[in-house]
């Protein structure tokens, strides 16, 4: 409570309110219609100290008493840095309300039930209302702010887009600001009511309750200068010694009054012993109430004594066993630091220095804080604290640190280096894309000469993802690091940082011309890091690697679990995409991605959903894949990045395709298509090829599969630069057979032995045999291949590309009249394609099946795509179709289409019968 002994009396007191009839009358018709209206929101605006925290006190037992479950949560000054505070406060006391909170990915990040930094605004908006509606099915809810000037910015913006989104959730949200305090919270627009002073006759029997043995001279005069201020009438006595109170002894010729407020404070204070106001300074500016630091800062050796006055004051409260130190309200705080001046201040930030010499990013923020011109050597440790907090995955601290650096650079250039750094950092690790172009801005303003990697990267960075300008991006990143002296020096995190962004510069645009830039400038390097010569060789053109590459490669995947650095993880494993590597580095890819819903590392976490969902894909998690894959999507959504929507978007496109989700399939490869042909992205397009490519060679299309297949690369060959050709050879083989092109479909299998890929990966090696033994048509030597390819060791875990490798074998033996050993074959790929979801290849080989004699089978009859269950499940839980668009990245006539696929299928005629019919469904599935 913000408002003393005001808000304790108020609080904990069961007596009503003193003139406050009108005031609780507004409350209650608010609270009234959060279960009639469905809900809304109320700011209540006052003055410090004038009962905001109060009323909001007496609101809580009001609702509570209504049948309301009642959430809270306080702002702190001088904590606000504190990420994502509020939203802990409101969600996680209460079990019941913590536990459903973690069931969202969300908000499973946003409050820290694991390590991190937080995910985006507009995504935990959408968690908190989707929650605040959730909860409030069951009981209407109110959720209570108080100190909304003072929330931390996280959860202030948030709750502030929150307020403005709860009516019809029939969820309340209750709130008291102060009028034109700088806050993140923003109220502006939102219903309010101003809560003014108390009137005489109240201010009157509040002090005569509270202080009954005061004289009534001394009462009058207290009530005319606290001017109706409760807090105020509450704490001016304090100022006061007892002789004072009952008037045997004269009243001080002037109280100190609001902003008196504060003043009253401010008495209390200035009667402490110096060296006591010193260490309530300390502890102000220390901020997190750790005694061991107040005490090392504090410079004496046993320093806590002098707190005794303090303590005694009421002022703060001190548990030495639990070694922490707390305030007992904010504003005597905030009095503390207003009273000092300022170079009391920079002597105790500097002492904090000193105090936190174990901990060094703690000693650069408060030598910064220290400051007070340009210091390059303060500039230089705020920059190594933050290239730490980057490298652990703190993205904001690192950012905060660039942005502070930069004000101390003595230099232009230092401040425009150091801004746009910041602006690489922040878009690489915390999806900060969006601030880019305002830091680059600044930085071009204080040093419009110098174009340095730092600003290139940034520059880059934000054209390429936001905009996918790959050309301008290459201009940049070539012509900075082009100016710096050659050997181009690797151990500069700038320019590593400019190289590995000119990478997937060239990596999008698959162009060799590029690609020859990049090997040009990659020889003059030194200090060259092993990810960026993996990532060169493996991914950027696999198919020309070699076998000291790949050794190199699984040296370094050997050695990840572990890693904290999660750019480290996201670069080995994307050199070991093309690789089938994956597998091998599941957990740190998905410790990585679930960061993101902490908050931690979004960049990074959207990377790494993405190289799992490839993952998923091949090992035959495609229920899996979907859910990381659109949590991946959502944050590409929520943060604008665009171009890496894609690789999502991909995986999701080949999974429709083989569950015959077509209209789905199509709709991701024109976007594909349609994004990538102006701005000249072959890795898109090959993405969107590939798709379409498993659409027609599902649909028995195999002509136009032929034709799309080969724009990745053309038969009996392996173009420069397509590495996702590694992932299509099966495809191109299929297609090649199926349209009487057998020749060219050798010359492939030949062009992939001839580049090692057979001693690759396992997947490849059964991949290759399979195909081997689809051009080497009927006879003893097929029958071979397919055995050998069947019998790679593991084969079974890469089930999708193993169920077609034992169809195309069934196939043959079939038309060779070996219908039982056929049967065997097709009906183990008939199981796993059904397993998997695969309808239209269940159905092909359910339709060999009954070519060689096998009965139909109950359940050959229609069923329900993967996609078309989801829908079906989502509809049933009560979503609307939009609601569903919004959530599967789908149309809503799409979605629709589905539903009105899916009905017949279920034998129902309206969404309100759903949810038994799926209950049957799965019972039959059991």
């Amino acid at each position: 409570m913000t408002d003393g002994r005001a808000a304790e009396h108020f609080a904990h007191s069961e007596e009503p309110l003193l003139g406050r009839e009108a005031d609780l009358e507004r409350l209650d018709g608010f609270l009234a219609g959060i279960p009639r209206q469905g809900g809304g929101s109320l700011v209540v605006l006052g003055d410090p100290g004038v009962g905001k925290s109060a009323l909001l006190a007496e609101a809580v037992r009001r609702a509570e008493a209504a049948g309301l479950r009642v959430l809270q949560a306080a702002g702190v000054q001088y904590r606000a840095q504190t990420g994502y505070g509020a939203l802990q406060q409101l969600l996680t006391p209460v079990p019941e309300i913590q536990s459903r909170a973690a069931r969202s990915p969300v908000l499973a990040g946003a409050l820290g039930f694991e390590r991190g930094t937080a995910p985006g605004p507009d995504a935990v908006t959408e968690a908190v209302v989707a929650l605040a509606a959730e909860l409030s099915h069951d009981m209407p809810t109110l959720l209570v702010l108080d100190d909304a000037q003072w929330l931390d910015r996280a959860g202030a913006v948030v709750l502030g887009q929150v307020a403005r989104r709860l009516a019809g959730t029939g969820t309340g949200l209750l709130c008291a600001a102060r009028p034109g305090a700088e806050s993140f919270f923003d109220h502006s627009g939102l219903p309010s009511h101003e809560l003014g002073p108390l009137g005489e006759a109240a201010a009157g029997e509040l002090l005569g309750r509270r202080f009954p043995e005061m004289a009534s001279g001394v009462r009058r005069r207290l009530i005319a200068e606290a001017e109706g201020n409760p807090l105020a009438l509450l704490e001016l006595p304090a100022a006061l010694n007892e002789s004072q109170r009952i008037a045997s002894q004269a009243l001080p010729a002037r109280i100190p009054l609001t902003e008196r407020l504060r003043s009253t404070f401010a008495a209390r204070i200035r009667t402490l012993p110096p060296l006591t106001r010193h260490l309530l300074l300390v502890a102000a500016l220390e901020g997190s109430g750790n005694l061991v630091v107040v005490r090392r800062a504090g410079a004496w050796g046993h320093a806590l004594k002098y707190l005794v006055p303090a303590e005694r004051a009421r002022l703060v409260r001190v548990d030495e066993t639990a070694g922490r130190l707390a305030f007992r309200h904010s504003l005597i705080r905030s009095a503390v630091v207003e009273l000092s001046t300022g170079d009391q201040r920079r002597t105790v930030h500097r002492a904090l220095a000193e105090a936190w010499y174990g901990v060094p990013e703690q000693r650069a923020w408060h030598l910064a804080q220290a400051a007070v011109e340009p210091d390059e050597g303060i500039a230089e440790l705020l920059e190594e604290t933050a290239e730490v907090a980057a490298h652990r995955g703190d993205g904001p601290n690192a950012v905060a640190a660039l942005v502070r650096a930069a004000e101390l650079s003595p230099a232009g250039s230092g401040y425009a280096r150091r801004l746009a750094k910041a602006a690489y950092v922040g878009a690489n690790l915390t999806g900060s894309v969006r601030d880019v172009p305002r830091l680059l801005d600044d930085a071009r303003q204080a040093a419009p000469d110098a174009e340095s990697p730092a600003v290139a990267v940034a520059a880059a960075l934000y054209l390429l993802n936001s905009y996918g300008d790959i050309d301008t991006a290459h201009r940049l990143l070539s012509g900075a690091i082009a100016l710096q002296p050659e050997p181009y020096d690797l151990s500069d995190v700038t320019l590593l940082e400019a190289l590995s962004t000119l990478f997937m510069v060239c990596v999008h645009a698959g162009r060799p011309e590029l690609w020859a830039d990049f090997d040009a400038t990659l020889a003059k390097c030194t200090s060259v890091p092993d990810t960026v010569r993996l990532m060169r060789a493996t991914f950027g053109d696999p198919a020309r690697a070699r076998p000291a590459d790949w050794a190199r490669l699984d040296a370094a995947v050997r050695a990840l679990p572990g890693t904290p650095d999660p750019v480290r993880i996201v670069r080995i494993a994307t050199a070991g995409a093309y690789a089938d590597r994956l597998g091998a580095i599941e957990e740190p890819l998905l410790l990585t991605a679930r960061g993101g819903l902490r908050g931690e590392n979004i960049f990074p976490a959207i990377q790494a959903s993405f190289l799992w969902a490839s993952h998923a894909w091949f090992a035959g998690q495609w229920p899996e894949l979907r859910r990381v894959a659109h949590q991946g999507l959502r944050w590409c959504e929520d943060l604008d990045y665009p171009l890496r929507s894609w690789t999502g978007k991909f995986v999701l496109a080949l999974t429709a395709a083989a569950c015959g989700d077509f209209e789905d399939a199509r709709g991701f490869a024109d976007q594909m298509d349609q994004w990538a042909g102006s701005r000249r992205g072959r890795a898109v397009r090959c993405y969107a090829a590939h798709a379409r490519t498993l659409i027609a060679l599902s649909q028995g299309d195999f002509e136009a599969a032929y034709r799309h297949v080969c724009t990745i690369s053309p038969a009996g060959a392996f173009a420069p630069f397509a590495g996702h050709a590694l992932w299509a050879i099966l495809d191109l083989a299929e297609a090649a057979v199926r349209t009487g092109r057998r020749q060219e479909a050798v010359e492939h299998v030949r062009a992939a032995r001839d580049a090692g890929l057979d001693a690759v990966s396992p997947r490849l090696r059964m991949v290759l045999l399979g195909s081997a033994a689809l051009a080497a048509g009927s006879g003893a030597a097929a029958a071979r291949s397919f055995d050998r390819a069947l019998a790679v060791e593991g084969a079974e875990r890469w089930p999708f590309d193993h169920a077609r490798i034992r169809l195309y074998y069934g196939e043959r033996l079939r038309r060779g009249r070996s219908s039982a050993r056929a049967r065997e074959q097709l009906a183990a790929a008939a199981e796993a394609f059904r397993r998997l979801g695969a309808r239209p290849w269940a159905e092909r080989a359910d339709a060999e099946l009954r070519a060689c004699g096998a009965p139909a089978r109950a359940r050959d009859l229609p069923a329900l795509t993967p996609q078309q269950r989801e829908i079906a499940s989502l509809a049933a839980a009560g979503l609307s179709n939009k609601q569903i668009a919004e959530r599967l990245f789908l149309s809503p006539r799409t979605v629709s289409t589905h539903l009105y696929q899916a009905f017949p299928k279920l034998g129902v005629t309206s969404r309100a019968a759903l949810r038994d019919a799926l209950e049957q469904l799965e019972q039959l599935d059991g």
